[in-house]
């Protein structure tokens, strides 16, 4: 469930593709955010969740998303490049709830970090400042693991794994998958690498064997294969093009046979791209033909301006859908 993949190493614009994989519709809303919004981090839709001294703020920076439920933020990226993206990690185990530091509902957690910072260094920075809370989403534990990138190219990993914070920070780490956690598919990218120097090979291509299933093992090893072998692009359209292409091969098909155990298996419902040096949001959901996206720069984003959203499940949208966002009640 889940593939990000980051793109950093060309000169023409950074770029983040991300699956969203699961076993239903998670109802996704391309939402524009402007600055100025008040947030209650102890709020999942209309009900409290942290009543004990929940985490408390106002946006700092206008940011473009994708929403999940009506009730938190999945995917997405802020006016000044920073992106940030949820992907499910079933091992995640948050620390007991300590009412002396602020509570922020895990939901919330990518929205508050676009809405407070500029950069991966700055997100990482606000990371002690609130305690993450586990809710329920339609009766799913949000247990994830979030993926940071920033304009810069700058990189991190961050997972709660048997109540400790881990942290992996380094422009380097371009590839995850939902399972398993990151150490683990840093080893894997390891075994990887020394499998094609054994057959002769310094850099990826050529006989290298890849596996060919949709667990998110075997995933993540396809992921990094592709991505490493990229030719430098001649210009945007051919660098979302590129990042494209290989977030449909790591993507999970209809059809394609669900996991048991630890790793479950779920059809992708959408893709993305993030282009944080031009600020365009690409958007693909699996059950369309067309592919849509939306420019930041081109909404209000001054405090007092109104929330924006388009529902993409519309057949007809095609393109630039800008001009398609409609005012939004969304509160959270």
């Amino acid at each position: 469930m889940c593939t990000r993949i980051l793109w950093n190493t060309h000169d023409h614009a950074v770029l983040a593709g991300r699956t969203m994989d699961w076993p239903e519709s998670t109802e996704p809303v391309l939402t524009v955010f402007p600055r100025g919004v008040r947030r209650d981090g102890g709020k999942l839709g209309g009900s409290t969740v942290v009543a004990d001294n929940p985490l408390t703020w106002t946006s700092r920076f206008g940011s473009l998303v994708t929403t999940v439920y009506g009730a938190g933020t999945v995917d997405g990226f802020n006016e000044r490049g920073l992106a940030a993206h949820m992907l499910y990690l079933d091992v995640t185990e948050l620390a007991p709830r300590d009412p002396g530091r602020p509570g922020l509902q895990i939901a919330l957690w990518i929205q508050y970090l676009l809405d407070s910072a500029a950069t991966v260094e700055e997100a990482l920075g606000l990371l002690d400042t609130f305690q993450l809370v586990m809710v329920e989403m339609r009766g799913f534990a949000a247990t994830v693991h979030v993926a940071l990138e920033d304009a810069s190219g700058d990189s991190a990993i961050i997972e709660h794994v048997a109540g400790e914070r881990k942290v992996h920070h380094d422009r380097a780490y371009t590839v995850m998958t939902n399972e398993p956690d990151y150490d683990v598919q840093l080893r894997l990218l390891e075994q990887q690498e020394r499998t094609a120097r054994e057959l002769g090979h310094d850099e990826p291509g050529g006989d290298v064997p890849l596996p060919g299933n949709v667990n998110p093992v075997d995933r993540f090893q396809r992921a990094a294969y592709f991505s490493a072998l990229l030719p430098k692009p001649a210009d945007e359209r051919q660098a979302v093009a590129a990042i494209l292409a290989v977030t449909r091969n790591a993507s999970v098909p209809f059809g394609a046979p669900y996991g048991s155990g630890d790793f479950a298996i779920y059809n992708t419902e959408y893709r993305t791209v993030c282009d944080l040096t031009n600020r365009r949001y690409f958007f693909e959901l699996a059950t369309s033909p067309n592919l849509v996206w939306a420019e930041i720069d081109r909404f209000d984003l001054s405090p007092g301006a109104p929330v924006m959203a388009l529902d993409p499940d519309r057949i007809d949208l095609t393109g630039d859908v800008s001009e398609q966002f409609a005012q939004s009640s969304t509160a959270f």
